[in-house]
């Protein structure tokens, strides 16, 4: 919950249920508990029309075709925003974050898959249906690895948390981590791999959108003493006449997890 200053003054957690209907419940179960309020946004993973229905979420088990927005209104008896929870954090980033001052953002989400966020032009884009910023599933390797979505190859298979601990062999990346920062050996090619994956996806979307700044957030984002430098130096080396163009900025998220709950706050006293 969010004052008129943009402050955080209520939060909580909740593990995520399995089924569509039950992540509806659980959420209206937990905006009940922060009332009062006057707006409520919500923002959940995959693909979110403009009418708040969530079509598709490889990352959530059992979630097609949920209605969250109508349902959540219905279940609280007032308007609810909702969007995709990419979108939202880049709002938050872009308004309150490492992202104010500029114009053409691109976020970047690196969690347990990857979701992405635009603004251009000083507005944020959610494309024709909503669905704008799937980034996860462009494909980078035709005969990868299997990916939650169906389709092999998929960019969040080696440049998300389990992308990484798919290249760690199973080791968790939090041990990657700690043990790249302890200068373990193994662990620092790694780290290099994984920059090399998530370089490559940046250099593809800058090549198409031109941004001035990425913003790189999600559960990986607490380590960007790790990760920055490599994925900036892979970056520079693949991207297209780097030395002939202004490479845009890229940051970690000043906001960190919270960017996406923030920026749902956010939305709703847009939208609602």
């Amino acid at each position: 919950m969010l004052d008129d200053a943009g402050t955080v003054v209520v939060e909580g957690r909740r593990p995520t249920p399995k089924g569509g209907e039950a992540v509806v419940r659980e959420l209206a179960e937990f905006a009940q508990e922060l009332a009062p309020y006057d707006t409520l946004g919500v923002g959940v993973p995959g693909l979110v029309t403009r009418e708040g229905v969530l079509r598709a979420a490889p990352n959530l088990i059992g979630a097609t075709e949920v209605l969250v927005g109508p349902l959540l209104a219905e279940m609280l008896g007032h308007p609810v925003a909702v969007d995709n929870d990419a979108t939202c954090a880049i709002l938050a980033e872009w308004q309150h974050g490492v992202a104010r001052g500029y114009d053409d953002v691109l976020l970047v989400t690196l969690g347990t898959g990857i979701g992405g966020g635009l603004v251009m032009g000083g507005a944020l884009q959610r494309g024709t249906n909503g669905f704008a910023g799937e980034i996860g599933h462009m494909v980078v390797q035709p005969d990868g690895p299997l990916c939650v979505c169906g389709r092999r190859g998929c960019w969040e298979r080696f440049a998300s948390g389990r992308g990484l601990q798919m290249l760690a062999g199973g080791r968790l990346g939090e041990e990657v981590v700690e043990a790249a920062r302890a200068g373990d050996r193994e662990s620092l090619v790694i780290v290099e791999t994984f920059a090399h994956w998530v370089a490559l996806g940046l250099v593809n979307l800058t090549n198409v959108l031109d941004p001035a700044c990425i913003v790189l957030g999600g559960g990986l984002a607490t380590a960007p003493d790790i990760f920055l430098p490599p994925i900036q130096r892979e970056f520079t080396t693949l991207l297209y006449s780097s030395e002939h163009r202004p490479q845009p900025v890229l940051a970690f998220a000043q906001l960190g997890e919270r960017a996406g709950a923030i920026g749902a706050a956010l939305l709703a006293r847009t939208r609602c």
